[in-house]
């Protein structure tokens, strides 16, 4: 456990604003995605605005995760990965890797393919299957070199320049469909549930924000030196921006959706939604979407392929007895071990481009659900014993109640995901 010396509080990062709430912009980057916003659009198409108040719930359920993950890293300079090994057991270490090797080749494949729709529907080249393979291939090794090659500060650049095509395309959008801003107030302040639809306001509010992309935030803080209690303050101002924007991505597309009749499931239902604002909008519509739905794609396939090899390493380390990083001198994305699997990130996932992904999506679907129950179960074990991050650190009443909400919800998710995998509805 760190000990609030003397010296706990010159870690707070100077600099501008923009410097202090970047990592939150990368959160919000990485976690919003393709499913986020197609789901929030269908969400929206089918219950309208009464359920916007179902984004920011979500919002808020992530942001206790990540906060809470956070304050374990402040406390105690260990990753909650490094803590589960350290204080849970090494089943722990096996059984986790096994299940982020296998979600990592199947979200893989799904970003590389929504990155493939998008860009077919800007540019099509040939049939739309061969269209989506072509720019699902530049796309995964675009981001490979952006990764490989840039380094962290080329990367922070990256991912705000998508997060504001994101900003800018969907504002527009939800702006210029007109809709009853009476109704989006009532919506966002006044939770009612409908009648019918509930399996949509589910999706919403679990659906925002990630999910094992969630521990690359440890390794992200890393980057900047946080520690101590000047490090928690840090974070819970970057994360409370970075689910703000997150919130207003989910508000903004069902309010998108609320105003025009999209149907169906997968990625290409941005397309039918696209061609669906064409109708209300005309062709700029068309346009300004798809390049907001792009910068979503796309940003989430270069900050998982930029965060995820992290958690690879790091746990290649720890299988040595060894913590990476606890000293400024290491640098993990140059390690041959973060490099391997960002190879394998790039290469292997692209094999889905040629199969039916009927199977994968109900392998994806049970292995997403397994994921948040457990973390929120752990930051509930962990960040109560005062022996391990110290009274200061410790979750107060409020935080633990929102974690068993957490807790909760999402295993109440992903049993209903599991089923719906199963049974095919």
């Amino acid at each position: 456990m760190n000990s609030e010396g003397p010296n706990s509080g010159r870690n707070r990062e100077s600099g501008s604003w923009y410097s202090k709430v970047i990592l939150g912009i990368i959160v919000a980057a990485t976690g919003v995605g393709a499913g986020d916003l197609i789901t929030a659009g269908l969400a929206g198409s089918e219950l309208g605005t009464a359920i916007l108040w179902a984004a920011l719930a979500g919002s808020l359920l992530k942001w206790v995760l990540n906060e809470s993950l956070a304050r374990w890293q402040m406390a105690t300079g260990t990753t909650l990965l490094e803590g589960w090994i350290q204080h849970l057991g090494k089943w722990v270490r096996w059984l986790f890797m096994i299940y982020f090797v296998l979600w990592s080749y199947f979200v893989g494949g799904a970003l590389i393919s929504a990155c493939g729709v998008a860009g077919a529907g800007f540019l099509p080249v040939g049939d739309p299957h061969t269209s989506k393979i072509v720019w699902g291939i530049i796309h995964s090794l675009v981001g490979l070199l952006l990764v490989w090659l840039g380094g962290f500060k080329a990367f922070e650049y990256a991912m705000s320049f998508f997060i504001a095509i994101m900003f800018v395309a969907v504002l527009l959008t939800a702006v210029l469909v007109a809709p009853h801003w009476a109704a989006v107030a009532k919506g966002l302040f006044v939770p009612a549930l409908p009648k019918t639809g509930t399996a949509w306001l589910v999706g919403v509010l679990g659906g925002v924000g990630g999910t094992v992309t969630l521990l690359s935030y440890g390794y992200w803080i890393r980057e900047k030196k946080r520690t101590g209690w000047a490090g928690v303050k840090d974070c819970r101002l970057d994360l409370g921006v970075g689910y703000a924007l997150t919130a207003f991505f989910g508000v903004a597309m069902i309010i998108i959706g609320s105003r025009v009749v999209v149907i169906g499931r997968g990625d290409t239902v941005a397309l039918v939604l696209a061609s669906q604002l064409a109708k209300v909008l005309g062709p700029a519509g068309k346009w300004i979407f798809l390049a907001g739905f792009w910068g979503a794609v796309y940003s989430s396939l270069v900050g998982v392929w930029q965060g995820v090899p992290y958690l690879f390493a790091d746990f290649l380390y720890l299988r040595r007895g060894i913590v990476l990083e606890r000293h400024a001198e290491v640098d993990i994305t140059r390690t041959p071990e973060y490099k391997y699997y960002l190879l394998g990130l790039t290469f292997v996932p692209m094999t889905l481009l040629w199969f039916n992904l009927k199977q994968v999506q109900l392998i994806y679907a049970i292995m997403g659900a397994l994921f948040m129950p457990f973390l929120a179960f752990v930051l509930l074990i962990l960040n109560n014993r005062t022996r391990l991050v110290g009274t200061k650190f410790k979750n107060g009443p409020l935080t633990n109640l929102l974690l068993l909400v957490t807790l909760t919800f999402f295993a109440y998710v992903g049993f209903i995901e599991i089923v719906g995998a199963i049974t095919g509805k």
